[in-house]
C-alpha cells in the first residue's frame, strides 16, 4: 500500500553546514512527484533524507519531521533501516551488485532484511519484480547469468526490480535516467508511469521534459548563491508549473533563461 509523505519544517546539515532551508511539502500517494532545480540546490540532499539516507554521510543530520502517513520517520526509536525497507531508493548510475546473477540481484534486499524464503516464493517473487519493472521478457531465460552483463538500461531497470521486491510504499529516484541512452529513458518513463498505480514515487531529474511528462506535482528548488541553502521555491501541478507558474524565478528555470 503506498503512502503519502509529509515534510513539516526540514533543514538539512552537513556538519556545521545548513544545505536545505525550512522545507514544508506534501508528497500525494500513488503519484509522482518531480524535484527540479539547477545544480547544488539541495534536490539529491533533501530526497535523501526522505528515507533516511543522509545521516549516512557522516556529519549529515535534519531538523524537523518527515511523516509516513502521519508516523514521524525521525522519532526517537524508529529504525533507519525500517524506514528504508519502506522508502526504496534507485540510484542515478544503474548499481546492480556485478558478480550476482540476475535472480539473485532481485533477491539481494530481501535477504539482506533477513526475510527467509522459500525457492518457490522467491522464483515468484522475482518474476513479479522483474514483470514489474518490465525486464521479465529480456532476462527470462537467464535469470543465473551476471546482471552486469545487462545495457544500462536494463540494469536500471534491475535495480528498480530489487527495489520492487522489497514492497516498498514509496520509490524515490535520483536521476535516474542521467547516465542512459534515449530509448533507455523511454523505458524508465513509461516504467514511472505503470509504477504509481502501486507506489508513490519521486524522482530528481535535471531534464525539464522528463519532469513534464511523468510527474503529476513538481517541486523547484533553488539557491541564492554558492555556500547558501537550497530552498523549495514552488509547488504545484505539473501543468501549472511548466505554464504558468507564480513565481518569476520558476518561470526563468522551466523556460530555459536560468543562469
Amino acid at each position: 500500500m503506498s503512502k503519502r509523505i509529509d515534510v513539516k519544517d526540514l533543514n538539512v546539515y552537513y556538519t556545521n553546514f545548513l544545505a536545505v532551508e525550512d522545507v514544508s511539502i506534501e508528497i500525494e500517494a500513488k503519484s509522482v512527484t518531480a524535484f527540479i532545480g539547477p545544480s547544488g540546490c539541495g534536490k539529491s540532499t533533501f530526497l535523501r533524507t526522505l528515507n533516511r539516507m543522509h545521516e549516512v554521510i557522516p556529519g549529515g543530520r535534519v531538523e524537523g519531521e518527515v511523516l509516513l502517513d502521519g508516523d514521524n520517520l525521525y522519532e526517537s526509536g524508529v529504525d533507519p533501516v525500517t524506514v528504508r525497507s519502506q522508502i526504496g531508493m534507485v540510484f542515478q548510475r544503474p548499481n546492480p551488485f556485478p558478480t550476482m546473477s540476475i535472480k539473485d540481484n532481485v533477491l539481494a534486499g530481501v535477504k539482506l532484511n533477513n526475510k527467509k524464503i522459500s525457492r518457490s516464493d522467491a522464483d515468484a517473487l522475482v518474476e513479479k519484480s522483474l514483470r514489474g519493472a518490465n525486464l521479465w521478457n529480456e532476462v527470462k531465460d537467464r535469470l543465473d547469468k551476471p546482471g552486469s552483463g545487462l545495457s544500462g538500461g536494463q540494469q536500471q531497470r534491475l535495480c528498480i526490480a530489487r527495489t520492487i521486491a522489497v514492497k516498498p510504499q514509496v520509490i524515490l529516484m535520483d536521476e535516474p535516467c542521467s547516465a542512459l541512452d534515449p530509448i533507455s529513458t523511454l523505458a524508465i518513463e513509461d516504467l514511472i508511469n505503470e509504477l504509481k498505480n502501486e507506489f508513490t514515487v519521486v524522482i530528481v531529474t535535471h531534464n525539464m521534459q522528463q519532469a513534464a511528462r511523468v510527474s503529476d506535482k513538481t517541486a523547484f528548488f533553488n539557491i541564492a548563491g554558492t555556500g547558501k541553502p537550497g530552498k523549495l521555491i514552488e509547488y504545484a501541478d505539473t501543468t501549472t508549473i511548466f505554464s504558468n507558474p507564480g513565481v518569476k524565478a520558476t518561470e526563468d528555470y522551466v523556460s530555459g533563461r536560468f543562469g
